[in-house]
Formats: C-alpha cells, structure tokens, sequence
C-alpha cells in the first residue's frame, strides 16, 4: 500500500489496516523542497517480511525523448560495504533527511500531524468546491481526495499555469 504520512495523522495506518507492507514519501515531514528534493522514502513491513525485502528495487522510466531508461530506487549499503550481516540501507543523506523528519515529527507531536492533515484536507476541499462553481472547471473524478485532486480546465491549461505562475501561485502541470 502507498501512503501520504501526513494523511495518517486522520487515518488509520497500514498496519492497522492489515497491510503486510507499505511504502510512502517522507518529504512532507519537515523537508523542504530544495530543487526537486531531498526526498525521504519510507518503506514498512511487518516484523516476520522485514529481512524477506529485496536489497535492490529497480524503477522504469522514460527520458526526454522517449527511450526506456532504468533507475536504482533501492541498493542496499552493504552492497558497496560488503560488511559481513550489514542491515542498513541507510546512507548519510538519508540519515540526515530521516533525522529531519524524526525531530519534525517531535516537534508536531501526534495531535499537530492531525491538526496539519486536517486542515490540508479542508483547505483542499475548500478549493475543489470554489473551483468547482466556475464556469468550465470540474473535477474529473467523483472519488475521495486527501489534498491533491484533478480539474478539467475551461481554457488552455498552459496559459492558466502562466497565468497564476505570474501571481506567484503555483498551479501544478497542465495534462
């Protein structure tokens, strides 16, 4: 299962939900965004499939002009180390980026992740419904939203994008 950590402060966790493993991103924990990263993956599993995980995920994408390429999501430490019963597979940066979200989610405490889920989530409904009264504007889809959600546009999309960059509001990727 994929998860949005902050969407936990208002919902149940995987685990409780009976999900054997379960993987989010960790950049909503206090991280800035600083030229498209650093990101924080998260990965949980339950005690007894801990040491059944691979030790070397590999994602497929695509480059600028179309060509297949792959990318190394996951590599465990040890790989490079060859310690010998080695089980991290956390380097520096991503102690650092981890240390940040552990004392960002000290510092939020239980009821400040909720107090930040839920006032993500309304003020995301709060716009999905003002957009929704505009003449062209409709959400594409029925279905439950956290804080992301996806519009069709009355005009062209890119000069909307443009148009609100100019404003300083960042509009997303026009489709």
């Amino acid at each position: 299962m994929g998860f949005n950590p902050i969407a936990l402060g208002m919902l149940r966790t995987p685990g409780e939900m009976g999900v054997d493993i379960a993987v989010g991103e960790g950049q909503p924990l206090g991280l800035p965004l600083s030229f498209g990263g650093p990101y924080l993956g998260i990965m949980c599993a339950r005690r007894e499939l801990m040491r059944k995980l691979p030790g070397r995920m590999v994602g497929e994408t695509t480059d600028a002009t179309g060509n297949r390429c792959y990318v190394l999501t996951l590599q465990a430490r040890e790989q490079h180390i060859r310690r010998e019963k080695a089980s991290s597979n956390i380097c520096s940066n991503e102690a650092l980026c981890a240390m940040t979200a552990s004392v960002y989610l000290a510092a939020m405490g239980p009821s400040g992740i909720r107090q930040v889920a839920e006032s993500s989530a309304a003020h995301a409904h709060y716009l999905a419904e003002q957009l929704a009264d505009v003449t062209g504007f409709s959400l594409r889809s029925a279905r439950p939203f956290f804080h992301e959600f996806l519009t069709e546009c009355p005009t062209d999309a890119d000069k909307l994008v443009s148009a609100l960059a100019g404003r300083d509001i960042l509009a997303g990727l026009p489709r």
